[in-house]
């Protein structure tokens, strides 16, 4: 979070921005469906939200089209930015929502407002090629002394810094990718299914991914799940979005239809005994 408070400023700074709800305008919900457009926040992180040839995908992305579709917005356009500087970035109105998967974690929820769940998570490690240091979780990461690489913003990085781990924060996947094939990192700590997905899209690259595994911090699973984020003041907007969602995760054949084409299974689809409310409240 640290690194999200650290590039508000420069967020505000920038230009772009899209319509706030007010009094006069009518609520953003209402906004949105006028245009018949919304604007995502991205980090560039596959299969959850990023571009190819150009053009805007991704697992949160293909959820984004089918709900705001269903309300009646049926163009979603992006507004790349660094993963520590989404949540800033839908502060100072670049975007509308942002579309990246992101962990639902209490100090976010200060300053945000999430959808009910929408991926259930689990954390692997990318390694060299042969795992010649044979880690497995970020415990063995801290007792083997493994130089550790995770990704700005991401809750990688909060389990590194919880378990008293140094690591290296980069702005992207790839460049986690990177500094394991250069050397400058012996591991790259990231949700699964995007190193999964790095991997199997590089096949030339010299690393492997570890199997998955739920992050223990003081002998309690994290158990993590991610959501769309939305303004505070939005509630009109979450509130419908909510609705729609509820209708993909309460249907298997409906979620793996949307997410299934960028790797997801029926382990990523959402616990529906964990709640918004519980993980802000960290439960």
């Amino acid at each position: 979070m640290g690194a999200i408070a650290a590039t508000a400023a420069a967020v505000m700074a920038l230009s772009g921005c899209t319509s706030t709800s007010t009094d006069e305008d009518g609520s953003l919900l209402e906004q949105l469906q006028d245009k018949g457009t919304v604007t995502v926040g991205f980090a560039g992180e596959a299969p959850y939200s990023f571009e190819e040839n150009g053009e805007l995908t991704g697992a949160t992305v293909a959820l984004h089209r089918e709900i705001f579709g269903n309300l009646g917005i049926d163009t979603v356009e992006g507004q790349n930015a660094d993963f520590g500087a989404l949540i800033p970035g839908l502060q100072a109105n670049r975007f509308d929502v942002v579309s990246a998967g992101m962990s639902i974690l209490p100090e976010r929820c200060e300053q945000a407002a999430f959808s009910e769940p929408e991926f259930n998570y689990t954390t692997a490690l990318m390694v060299p090629e042969g795992n010649p240091m044979g880690l497995t979780d970020l415990q063995s990461v801290l007792d083997s002394g493994a130089r550790l690489s995770t990704m700005t913003g991401a809750i990688e990085s909060d389990y590194a810094a919880q378990m008293g781990i140094d690591n290296t924060q980069v702005a992207t996947p790839q460049d986690g990718m990177d500094a394991v094939t250069s050397g400058r990192a012996d591991v790259f700590a990231l949700t699964a299914i995007s190193l999964n997905w790095m991997a199997n899209n590089n096949p030339d690259a010299p690393v492997e991914v570890t199997e998955s595994f739920v992050a223990e911090i003081d002998g309690v699973p994290q158990v993590g799940a991610g959501g769309t984020v939305f303004r505070t003041d939005d509630q009109e907007l979450l509130d419908a979005y909510n609705e729609e969602l509820a209708k993909i995760t309460s249907d298997p054949e409906k979620y793996l239809e949307i997410v299934g084409e960028y790797g997801f299974t029926a382990e990523e689809l959402p616990d529906p005994e964990l709640t918004t409310a519980d993980l802000c409240a960290g439960a």
